[in-house]
């Protein structure tokens, strides 16, 4: 394997060991890796059903959210329109008139009207000072029909928040404060349906809950029940911010269950779940005993094969390194440009416990030297987990797995040793797969 440490910048890849914050890489210039599968912008928000996305920009930032929505099939480019943004709105100062004439053009030529409108404006409107609370109140008269929500794509708002974050919460602003269902309850700021068979969702149904997911809502009247929840669970960094304002605007209470698999940190989200609720804990018992031997097969069957973890495949990188070195896997990399303050623990232990496991930049610009290398200049027997993994690996043995893939808890655990193994049987086309921009988008 490639000596990352020989290439042109220091540090690019370094043993866990060396490491001394959760930042370990040096910030500046970035080399965007041709991995596409990460969801951005214009796929989280066709999570709502029956929704329009319009994007008010200068035509150069217009190219990429119009590549994004045409590579989604026909239904994206049917949902999805631009207003451009010219120099003569600039100078003229008609940013305002352009947004509603804009908006209502578009829609006045729609066969049907959406229930719900993304209206996204860009960094130029706060650089000209544009009455937004204007034109969107302008807009909601003229169309009752329709609620209009406030979207940004602006880069230079994205220190205070992600722009990923920001719109995981805009998905959910126009729910209704309505009564609240004190056996309804919510799962906030996933991507992909909640593996179903997770023992927390069994539980809760044995229980009587209904479990609300919008990845599972086809029209926007049924999206919109999700204002009856009582309660909300959120369990990926992202939806932080949703589920906080939520809490606060609609009164649902927001249960944080952070992602792990570590088994003491997955007992004491169920031992809190379930006392908010005021139900039965889950006895987790047999299914530690389910993963432990599910471990056991699996490393009979792949042996000392290295394996290479990436962020994108899950928020919790280390997480999931440190579970696998201790049921005996052969953990060599962790792709991440910087971990999260809740893989504190896990990053110590591995520093301690994996010394020589190495964590590798994807940002850094030394990586581009990767993108040009053969196969044969690599040693690509890895088993990956996730695309940027994969893709730096050179290997077609890999788990395409997205933000952990709705796979919670124990029964999640197991489904994922069960893709691993199918990863190392069977090879997957990597070049094609992760040049698929939003894998998985429902649109």
């Amino acid at each position: 394997m490639i000596n990352l440490r020989e290439v042109k910048w220091q540090n690019v890849c370094m043993p866990i060991s060396r490491a001394e914050s959760l930042e370990p890489f040096e910030y500046g210039a970035e080399y965007s890796a041709p991995v596409r599968g990460t969801w951005n912008i214009v796929h989280i928000a066709y999570l709502v059903p029956e929704s329009f996305q319009i994007f008010v920009c200068p035509q150069a930032c217009l190219r990429g959210v119009i590549l994004t929505a045409a590579e989604l099939s026909d239904d994206g480019l049917n949902r999805f329109a631009t207003v451009c943004v010219q120099e003569n709105n600039v100078l003229n100062g008609d940013m305002e008139a352009l947004l509603i004439d804009g908006v209502s053009d578009i829609l006045d030529k729609l066969d049907k009207k959406p229930r719900a409108v993304f209206l996204f404006s860009s960094c130029v409107h706060q650089f000209m000072g544009t009455d937004l609370k204007l034109v969107f109140s302008t807009l909601s008269k003229k169309y009752p029909m329709i609620d209009f929500i406030d979207s940004y794509m602006n880069p230079i708002m994205r220190k205070k928040i992600t722009p990923d974050s920001l719109m995981r919460k805009q998905l959910f602003s126009k729910l209704p404060d309505v009564k609240k269902d004190s056996k309804s309850v919510n799962i906030i700021g996933n991507l992909v349906p909640v593996l179903r068979e997770s023992e927390m969702i069994r539980h809760l149904e044995k229980n009587g809950y209904i479990i609300k997911d919008i990845c599972d809502y086809k029209t926007y009247d049924d999206f919109n029940k999700m204002g009856e929840s009582a309660y909300n669970i959120s369990y990926l960094p992202g939806a932080v911010f949703a589920a906080g304002e939520l809490e606060s605007r609609l009164g649902q209470k927001n249960i944080y269950m952070p992602f792990s698999y570590n088994f003491d940190v997955i007992d004491e989200n169920y031992k809190m779940l379930t006392g908010i609720l005021g139900i039965e804990n889950i006895d987790t018992n047999e299914l530690k005993n389910k993963v432990t031997d599910r471990c056991k097969a699996l490393k009979e069957r792949i042996g000392n094969t290295a394996i290479a973890i990436d962020y994108t495949a899950t928020p919790k990188p280390l997480s999931l390194a440190r579970f696998l070195i201790s049921n005996g896997f052969n953990v060599t990399r962790v792709y991440a440009d910087a971990f999260s303050g809740e893989e504190k623990e896990n990053f110590e232990w591995l520093k301690s416990n994996a010394k020589d496991m190495e964590i590798c930049a994807t940002l850094h610009p030394a990586m581009e030297k990767f993108a040009h290398m053969s196969e044969e200049e690599l040693d690509n027997n890895v088993l990956a987990i996730g695309q940027k993994a994969a893709f730096y690996s050179k290997t077609n043995h890999f788990v395409n797995m997205l933000e952990a893939d709705g796979l919670l808890g124990y029964e999640g655990i197991i489904r994922l040793l069960d893709m691993m193994d199918d990863a190392f049987m069977n090879e997957k086309d990597m070049r094609n797969i992760v040049t698929v921009k939003g894998w998985g988008c429902c649109a």
